[in-house]
């Protein structure tokens, strides 16, 4: 019953989301999504659903999962980060296309639950930090960076680790409208970004958000 409704998922969703690479395809049909769902919601595994996680967090939508994977162009020799692990299913796509993930995650639990699986699932190249982002500082530059929650205020921090050349996928606004955008670096150090889809994801713990108004 599980390959039937893991073929339905790619069939159904990610590539009625115009995710049409046959790599990202092919990796989301390998990896056993369900390693990653909570027990109490191993049968939304599959679902066009954001899935609850602890902490009142969710994992990504299988479409989104692979819209973001599709937009970063992730090569066999890339160097990844990932902000925001989540669930690690994310992680485990990511490990496999490229040659090493780093993934922050500032939930302590969900850090611990995301390793279990991705060694449950032999993910080896790949490392969850229990780090908030906006207080880590990294040790190099990365190929692709994707995060995995919003930002309510375009924020410029992240997309100076990228690398020249280096692609990132991040989600800015507020609902409802907030939209996906990819970032690439050029050889001469100018970031330009391209309007990828519009989605609604919540944000980075500790991003900056704008100002309410009072009366």
């Amino acid at each position: 019953m599980n390959e039937a409704a893991r073929q339905q998922m790619i069939t159904q969703q990610v590539r009625a989301g115009s995710v049409l690479d046959a790599e990202v395809l092919q990796v989301m049909a390998e990896i056993p999504r369900e390693r990653f769902v909570p027990q109490a919601f191993r049968r939304l595994a599959f679902a066009d659903t954001a899935v609850p996680l602890p902490g009142g967090q969710e994992m990504l939508t299988p479409q989104v999962t692979g819209r973001i994977l599709q937009a970063l162009a992730i090569g066999k020799g890339d160097r990844i980060l990932e902000i925001g692990t989540g669930s690690g299913f994310l992680t485990a796509c990511l490990a496999r296309l490229g040659a090493q993930v780093t993934s922050l995650e500032i939930r302590h639990e969900l850090a611990d639950t995301a390793r279990r699986a991705l060694h449950d699932t032999s993910s080896s190249n790949c490392e969850v930090l229990a780090q908030d982002a906006f207080a880590w500082q990294p040790p190099g530059t990365f190929d692709c960076i994707a995060v995995t929650g919003s930002l309510p205020l375009p924020d410029t921090r992240f997309q100076e680790w990228l690398a020249p050349g280096g692609r990132m996928f991040v989600v800015v606004g507020q609902p409802p409208a907030m939209e996906a955008w990819l970032l690439k670096r050029e050889a001469h150090g100018a970031v330009l970004g391209t309007s990828l889809f519009e989605t609604c994801l919540p944000p980075l713990d500790h991003a900056p958000r704008p100002d309410s108004f009072a009366f």
